[in-house]
């Protein structure tokens, strides 16, 4: 019992919050690239918060299951048919075995998530089962999904409390324009103030140059004190990092352990998953905020996912109507 790769669409990839621990020896942490619609999806199925999903980019695979499973579809909207058939997204969704559930192109977000209550059938290597494709590690043999790839499931769960409920708001991503809210350093003081003005006050563009090791952004020059080379340090998911041609680049999942660039600031956790569902040509602005700030709008985040998971495990309004009917004709019929 498992899933067969049909068509493994543009970048299918299994994924995980990431292998942490071996930076000092030169992994990334690699990892999912939206750490929200991850863990929604997880969630939607009562999986543990760190179970592996796939995670596919602009162009959704096609996959048929070999046996029946409980699936939960988040991310952006790749509009998902199963037997040809639209299927919900932000939902839990009863799968039979022969089901064929195929993605087509982004049309809000670029990237997808798919959570299974079966677990994927994938083993754990250094702590993680994500995939790290520039190392060739994790994973389904350290690489992409490509066609006709075979997954096995580890369990048989089809059986969730409240599957009714197990539905959720949509995250919409199709704005063209987006804040993201920043920490300014740890090496803003190599900058100007008219480029840290610059910063803050200016629009810049998605390129094509966009991948899970980090997106480039076009637009006005940052201008530095000095120059821009400096001693490697450690890079942290976010890291805004601004070489000597003065463009920002955003590192992402997939991002090198340590960098000799200067970083002007580090994305809000919170905002990741607003970059990296941007497409090309979409325009980013930065909003200086504390680090207190960063934290408190983590904690508001953890506690929305406390109130979906509360929200999903209480019978939905079609089940307490059916409660209330049948109270009504025991009563009527005793």
């Amino acid at each position: 019992m498992g899933i067969r790769i049909l068509k493994a669409g543009m970048m299918t990839t299994v994924q995980d919050l990431g292998r942490t621990g071996y930076q000092s020896q030169g992994f990334s942490v690699a990892g999912v690239m939206d750490v929200r619609s991850f863990k929604i999806a997880n969630l939607l199925l009562d999986n543990p918060e760190n179970e592996a999903v796939l995670e596919f980019s602009l162009i959704g695979p096609t996959l048929e299951f070999t046996a029946g499973t409980l699936i939960a579809i988040t991310g952006g909207d790749f509009q998902p048919t199963i037997n040809g058939e639209p299927a919900p997204m932000y939902t839990a969704i009863d799968i039979h075995k022969g089901d064929v559930l195929k993605f087509g192109s982004a049309r809000t977000g670029s990237r997808g998530y798919i959570a299974f209550s079966s677990y994927l059938k994938i083993p754990v290597v250094m702590g993680s089962r994500c995939t790290n494709m520039k190392s060739s590690i994790g994973g389904f043999k350290g690489r992409k999904l490509q066609d006709g790839d075979y997954i096995a499931f580890r369990i048989k769960r089809r059986y969730l409390p409240f599957f009714l409920s197990r539905t959720l708001d949509l995250d919409e991503f199709n704005q063209e324009n987006v804040t993201l809210r920043v920490v300014l350093g740890p090496q803003d003081d190599r900058f100007s103030r008219q480029g840290i003005e610059t910063f803050l006050n200016s629009e810049y563009t998605v390129t094509s140059d966009f991948d899970r090791m980090g997106c480039r952004l076009e637009g006005p020059f940052i201008a530095r004190k000095e120059t821009s080379d400096m001693i490697s340090d450690g890079i942290a998911f976010g890291s805004i990092q601004v070489p000597s041609h003065g463009k920002p680049i955003i590192l992402l999942a997939d991002r090198q352990t340590t960098g000799g660039y200067p970083k002007i600031a580090t994305v809000a956790s919170v905002d990741i998953p607003w970059l990296v569902q941007r497409k090309t040509d979409h325009k980013i602005r930065f909003k200086a905020v504390s680090v207190e700030e960063a934290q408190r709008l983590y904690l508001e985040e953890s506690e929305e996912l406390n109130r979906m998971r509360k929200r999903i495990h209480q019978p939905c309004k079609e089940v307490l109507e059916c409660r209330q009917v049948s109270r009504r004709i025991r009563r009527l019929f005793p």
